[in-house]
C-alpha cells in the first residue's frame, strides 16, 4: 500500500526511513518570531522549498501571518501522527502551533493546500487558563486515541508548572487536563510517550516569569530552573518519579529510541552539557545515566568565566543508529554513533557559528576539546550570525537541516547580531555508512531578507512527519 493509505504516518520507523513510497522532502514549515526584534509585525509560518531541482530552491514560498502581535510561535506537532497509523479516518492535514509566551494556539489548515497553510482556528489563552490553569504551552503530540497532548511550562500568573492540556482531534476545543491527581511537577517542558512501557517523560526548562525576558545564572541556583526527568503513568495519568540529573543541568529537549519496544532513551541537557541515557530498571522504575559531557569551555569577554556548550535540540535517526545534536553557545553540531546506547561514539561535527569563533570578543584560555579557535562560519558571502539549534533529520536520515534562532529574549541577550540580521536555515549532508557531517554549501535560507524585515526562524517541521513529531505504538 502507498504510504498514508492506511492511516497518517508509515507502520514502523523504518518504513518511514527506507519505504519504497517515502519520497525526499520538498518543502519545510518554520515559524518565524518578531517579538523582541524591535519589527513591530506578527509571527508567521513560512513554507520553504527545499527541492534542489525546483527554480525556487532555498526560497520563502509562502508566509501565513498570525493575527496577533508577540506570540513567540515555538514548536509544533500534528493532529495526526504514525501513532494513527492504523485509523483511515484519520489524515495529518493540521499542524499545531502554539505560542510560547502568549499562550494561544492556532491550528493551521495545511490539507487544503499544503504549500499555502491558512488558519483553521484560534485556541485563546483564556481557554486554556480557565480549563486547565496552564499557560505557555510547548511541545504538541498527536495521541492514538486522536487527541492531541500539549505540555506547558506554567500556569497563568507565569510561577512553573509541569501540566499538560488536551485538545479534542476533531474540534480542537480544550477538553481540560490530561493529568489526574494533585501531584504535578513543579516545571515543565517537552515531553515523549512509550505506551508499550506504559510512561510518558517530560522534562523542565523554568519558570515562565523568569527565562521570558533572558537568562539569568542567579536563577539557576534559586532553583528558578529544572533538573529532573519527571516520570507519569501513562494509563492513570498520574505523576510517579522524579529523576534528578543534578542541579543547573536543565533538561529540555527528550527523545524515546523510535523502536516501540525500546524502554530507552536520550535528553540532552542545556547548561550541563551532559546527554543522560534514560532507561527502565529491572525492579521496573526509571533511571538516567550520563553517556555524553561537554566540557565547558573557560573564557574571557563573555559573561561568565565558564562557556557551557548549550545542548538545546537534540534528535535520533529513524533506525535508532545515530544521535545527533547541537551546541548552541560554542557552535557545533555533533552526531554519535549509538549502536551501543551506554557507550555513544562521536562521529561526525561541524561548526556553524557560535561565540567562540576567531575575531569575536571571546577568548577561550582553556579548552578540553579544540585546539584553536573556530574559524567565523561563512556560507555563500555571509558570516552567519548566533549558532546552530534547532535541527531536523529527513526521513532517510542523509540531510540534517539547522536554524539558528532559540527564542527570541534569549537571542537578544547571546546573539544581538542574529535578531538584527535575523536567523537562517542551513543544511549538512550525512554519511549515513560510517558517520560523518558535511556543510552543503549550496544551500542557505536567509530569513535576514524577509520582506517586512529580519526574523527569527525556528523549528523545522515536514508535512510527511519527522522523527521528532511522530511516535509508533
Amino acid at each position: 500500500a502507498k504510504c498514508g493509505a492506511c492511516g497518517p504516518g508509515y507502520a514502523t520507523p523504518l518504513d518511514a526511513m527506507k519505504g519504497k513510497y517515502c519520497p525526499r522532502e520538498e518543502i519545510v514549515y518554520l515559524p518565524c518570531i518578531y517579538r523582541n526584534t524591535g519589527i513591530e509585525k506578527p509571527d508567521y509560518l513560512a513554507t520553504v522549498d527545499v527541492n534542489p531541482k525546483s527554480p525556487h530552491y532555498c526560497q520563502v514560498i509562502h508566509r501565513l501571518p498570525m493575527p496577533n502581535l508577540k506570540d513567540e510561535l515555538h514548536h509544533s506537532g500534528w493532529n495526526a501522527c504514525s501513532s494513527c497509523f492504523g485509523d483511515v479516518t484519520k489524515k495529518r492535514n493540521r499542524l499545531i502551533l502554539p505560542s510560547l509566551i502568549s499562550s494561544r494556539i492556532y491550528v493551521v489548515d495545511v490539507g487544503t493546500d499544503l504549500r499555502a497553510p491558512r488558519i483553521h482556528k484560534v485556541v485563546e489563552p483564556v481557554e486554556l487558563f480557565w480549563k486547565g490553569n496552564v499557560a505557555n504551552p510547548h511541545t504538541s503530540h498527536c495521541l492514538g486515541s486522536g487527541d492531541i497532548l500539549i505540555s506547558c511550562l506554567g500556569d497563568p500568573s507565569g510561577n512553573g508548572k509541569g501540566g499538560f492540556i488536551l485538545l479534542d482531534g476533531e474540534t480542537f476545543e480544550v477538553k481540560g487536563n490530561w493529568e489526574n491527581g494533585e501531584k504535578v511537577p513543579p516545571l515543565g517542558y517537552d515531553f515523549w510517550y512509550q505506551p508499550r512501557h506504559n510512561v510518558l517523560m517530560s522534562t523542565e526548562w523554568g519558570a515562565p516569569k523568569v527565562l521570558a525576558d533572558g537568562f539569568n545564572p542567579a536563577d539557576v541556583a534559586r532553583g528558578h530552573y529544572g533538573r529532573c526527568i519527571n516520570v507519569w503513568d501513562w494509563s492513570t495519568h498520574t505523576y510517579i518519579q522524579a529523576v534528578d540529573l543534578g542541579q543547573g543541568s536543565i533538561p529540555l529537549e527528550i527523545r524515546f529510541l523510535h523502536n516501540p519496544d525500546a524502554a530507552e532513551g536520550f535528553v540532552g541537557c542545556a547548561l550541563s552539557g551532559a546527554v543522560h541515557r534514560f532507561y527502565k530498571t529491572e525492579k521496573g522504575d526509571w533511571a538516567a545515566e550520563k553517556v555524553i559531557e561537554v566540557p565547558s569551555k573557560k573564557v574571557q569577554g563573555w559573561v561568565l568565566p565558564d562557556m557551557p556548550g548549550l545542548i538545546t535540540d537534540i534528535l535520533i535517526s529513524l533506525d535508532d543508529r545515530f544521535l545527533y545534536f547541537s551546541n548552541w553557545l560554542h557552535g557545533d553540531i555533533r552526531q554519535y554513533d549509538i549502536s551501543n546506547t551506554r557507550q555513544p561514539k562521536l562521529v561526525g561535527q561541524v561548526f556553524l557559528g557560535g561565540s567562540i569563533t576567531k575575531g569575536g570578543p571571546v577568548t577561550v584560555v582553556e579548552d578540553k576539546e579544540l585546539q584553536c579557535q573556530p574559524e567565523p562560519f561563512v556560507i555563500k558571502g555571509k558570516r552567519v550570525p548566533g549558532g546552530p539549534q534547532m535541527i531536523q533529520l529527513s526521513l532517510d536520515g542523509k540531510r540534517l537541516y539547522v536554524t539558528s534562532s532559540l527564542y527570541s529574549g534569549w537571542d537578544k541577550q547571546f546573539y544581538p547580531d542574529l535578531v538584527k540580521e535575523g536567523s537562517v536555515m542551513l543544511q549538512i549532508d550525512v554519511d549515513t555508512e560510517r558517520g560523518g557531517l558535511k556543510v552543503n554549501k549550496n544551500f542557505l535560507v536567509d530569513f535576514g531578507k524577509e520582506p517586512d524585515g529580519p526574523v527569527l526562524a525556528h523549528e523545522i517541521r515536514y508535512p510527511g512527519g519527522d522523527c521528532t513529531s511522530d511516535i509508533w505504538m
